[in-house]
């Protein structure tokens, strides 16, 4: 059975983890929740470092059942932690290579130049002080070694969190890169909702120990009554392509299933294949047509379901396309003023598009 199926029972002083849930044998599945909700120690679980009851299995081996327990060295697990804890006696090249060398080349699944270039290290491989380097360029260089023991799983435990803003976007952008590349499972632990709608294809919710929901990731955003939706940062992301560039005026059309979106050109090329990100908070809804408004981004759309977000405000799920669903954050004042109830024909004015390039 190809993909990662687990289940953890652990009781700590405090704390009970009791999370069971299944991901694809490809692409990054997030673990995301709350600070405390167990997130890290469901990574610690299936790299075998903490010990828990329950069951693991990775593209078909069981890793952990009643009657094995594989140990951490031998569960072919790359794993990126928060601090990029490099050999401060190695150079970065060397660094690089500590776990490579230690593969037999016949089981060697991705190569040094391979990850170099992913990475955008080039530049960097012959520093002889790993210290000397930002925290973005270390960060960049743990997750080229942990990559380069040739996983058979990749574990990243918040690997954004120490860094300043702009390092982060540096990351995430080369993160995206790994995301189109590597053909094995990611698990990625983040409490940060653009982390999770840039990189992740399935989701994983923790809550207090306990799996809330989980699933693939698209559906799951556009849920108005989903914990995800309750977060002051709720988006929904949709996959577009680049279909045609306003030069003068530097914009570009965002073409997805029986609609389009128009944003800011940032070096974007026809035909390019992205995510677009729509906040909720950044949607408000009309029932008939503006006929003069500063916003590019008006979209027919039919109301599918709404939910209270608090006690004043509502999210609203809109249907736009063929089958593209947006999330919008209204007041429930509104709601009651616009009449709003599922079937009805609005139109979503959409404020502010961003993408993950």
């Amino acid at each position: 059975m190809s993909g990662i199926y687990a289940h953890f029972v652990l009781r700590h002083s405090g704390f009970e983890l009791d999370a069971g849930f299944d991901a694809p044998a490809r692409g990054v599945t997030a673990l995301f929740g709350p600070s405390g909700s167990g997130k890290t120690t469901v990574l610690r679980c299936l790299a075998g470092l903490e010990r828990a009851s329950g069951q693991l299995q990775v593209n078909g081996e069981i890793w952990q059942s009643d009657a094995v327990f594989v140990p951490p060295h031998r569960r072919a697990v790359g794993y990126v932690f928060q601090e990029a804890s490099l050999f401060p006696h190695l150079s970065v090249r060397e660094n690089l290579l500590y776990g490579y060398r230690r593969i037999p080349a016949a089981e060697r699944r991705v190569q040094l130049d391979q990850v170099v270039e992913w990475l955008g290290l080039v530049a960097l491989i012959e520093r002889r002080d790993p210290n000397s380097l930002s925290g973005g360029e270390r960060q960049r260089v743990a997750i080229a070694r942990a990559l380069l023991t040739s996983p058979r799983l990749l574990l990243m435990d918040e690997p954004l969190s120490a860094l300043d803003g702009p390092s982060k976007q540096e990351i995430l952008a080369y993160l995206e890169t790994l995301h189109c590349e590597l053909d094995i499972p990611v698990v990625y632990v983040t409490h940060a909702m653009e982390e999770v709608t840039r990189l992740a294809d399935h989701l994983v919710y923790l809550q207090q120990g306990r799996v809330k929901v989980a699933g693939a990731l698209l559906p799951m955003l556009s849920q108005p009554d989903s914990p995800l939706a309750k977060f002051e940062e709720a988006a929904v992301v949709i996959e577009v392509s680049v279909g045609a560039l306003d030069e003068p005026y530097q914009l570009a059309r965002l073409d997805f299933s029986g609609g389009a979106l128009w944003v800011t050109a940032a070096d974007l090329t026809v035909g390019r294949q992205l995510r677009a990100r729509v906040q909720a908070r950044d949607v408000s809804i009309t029932l008939q047509p503006p006929q003069a408004s500063s916003i590019n981004n008006i979209l027919p759309a039919t109301i599918v379901a709404l939910a209270e977000a608090g006690s004043a405000r509502m999210n609203v799920q809109l249907l736009t396309g063929a089958n593209v669903m947006l999330l919008a954050r209204i007041t429930r004042r509104s709601c009651d003023t616009l009449g709003l109830m599922p079937g009805m024909a609005v139109y979503a004015q959409i404020k502010t598009v961003a993408l993950a390039v």
